[in-house]
């Protein structure tokens, strides 16, 4: 038995339905399972439903590349964008490391911009300040990412890029479905890059989607996503033309999304709004529950927040423990928790990296890690699992208030 199975209310478990194995088997039986028709149909379908412009009937057309993980996305979002060695990037220490990891491999560095004060949101002051510095210079992509779902101040940042000519590629693996005004989350910078790992809020078990309005940007990232090669696979198997007539025009990557995968997205994307409307339910029994307790404050909330996570922040001076023995009191309680996330200065690789990279340079991210606890947020958690969470959070804050 698995500790998720052990416990009265696991962290997250994926909402799949007999719709999602119809589909994964019909590929299956197919003989074709790697990247082909439903790749192609879920690209589509994924296009349409972030083209949308919330609260009208129009449409700003968006193209959309399927991928093997977010990590791949972002990687080739950043070359496609020109960072490569002798650039940088601008991210957040708040994320978890494959976002600045993939400015690594492409050899640029990363300057890293503080959070803003009580979100978890980059500070687009900090972002600023270091493209107005010498080091600025560099520059090629500032890379926010939409931490929980709540959505970075994108109106800001983007007009910041614009005014120094850099690039910005969402990180947007928690943001769909994120309506804005400006558009859907991902679709609102030059690129942005979705995840669809099993936690998230819609699941290929493994994958992701790039997105961006450029066309350009599409046919670098098209040819780099497979090895460099001028003709898809699919385009190689079935087009009049052979399929060993190819040529290799970049170095390119091995980061397509195969059917099987793909199959189980596209029913997944069918229900993306009915998961979204029941987290946000349960989300409204939180905040009920939780507004009137001094010891822990209420997740940020803004315009287009898709509510991929429910993160709590206990208030220290109210309780006689910290953040870490709460957590732990609330999985003796039989209730799955998380941190998100482990700010990257508290990681070997970096600090080596970059000396006086340090919790002190980062005093916001480094506050909102020491109290800050992801709980439960998945659509099929029962009333009952739900009113389980509200009780032991309750339950352990009482327990040990100052």
């Amino acid at each position: 038995m698995s500790d998720a199975d052990s416990l009265k209310v696991p962290f997250s478990r994926p909402s799949i339905g007999p719709e999602e194995e119809q589909a994964v088997l019909e590929v299956l039986r197919s003989g074709w399972l790697t990247t082909g028709k439903h790749a192609l149909a879920f690209e589509k379908e994924f296009s349409e439903a972030v083209s949308r412009v919330p609260g009208t009937r129009d449409t700003r057309p968006v193209i959309s590349l399927a991928v093997n993980s977010n990590t791949s996305g972002m990687l080739l979002a950043m070359e496609a964008c020109g960072v490569t060695a002798g650039t940088a990037v601008i991210t957040t220490p708040y994320t978890f490391v494959s976002t600045a990891a993939c400015a690594r491999h492409l050899g640029a560095d990363v300057y890293f911009a503080d959070l803003e004060p009580d979100t978890y949101s980059i500070d687009p002051d900090a972002v600023e300040r270091i493209l107005a510095s010498e080091k600025g210079k560099k520059v090629k992509a500032v890379i926010p990412v939409h931490i929980a779902g709540t959505l970075c101040n994108m109106k800001r940042i983007c007009a910041i890029a614009d005014a120094y000519g850099v690039k910005v590629i969402e990180d947007a693996a928690h943001a769909y479905p994120s309506p804005t005004g400006m558009g859907y989350a991902g679709t609102i910078g030059d690129a942005g890059v979705f995840s669809f790992y099993v936690t998230k809020t819609l699941t290929t078990a493994e994958g992701g989607m790039v997105c961006t309005r450029d066309p350009e940007l599409a046919r670098r990232m098209t040819v780099m996503r497979m090895h460099g090669m001028d003709r898809t696979t699919w385009d190689r198997y079935t087009s009049p033309k052979a399929s060993w007539e190819y040529d290799i025009i970049a170095p390119g990557y091995k980061f397509n999304l195969p059917d099987i995968l793909a199959a189980l997205g596209r029913e997944q994307l069918k229900k993306a709004d009915g998961f979204f409307e029941r987290r946000v339910r349960i989300v409204r029994q939180y905040n009920e529950a939780f507004r009137n307790l001094d010891f822990i404050r209420l997740p940020p909330d803004g315009e287009g927040n898709a509510w991929h996570l429910y993160i709590i922040r206990i208030r220290p001076e109210k309780l006689t423990i910290d953040r870490e023995r709460f957590a732990k009191e609330l999985q003796r309680a039989g209730i799955g928790i998380s941190v998100h996330f482990i700010p990257l200065f508290h990681f070997t690789y970096w600090q080596q990296l970059y000396p006086g990279f340090t919790a002190q340079a980062y005093p916001h991210a480094e506050t909102q890690y020491q109290t800050s606890i992801s709980i439960p947020l998945w659509p099929d958690m029962t009333d009952g699992m739900v009113s389980d969470v509200i009780a032991a959070v309750k339950a352990v804050g009482e327990r040990f208030h100052a």
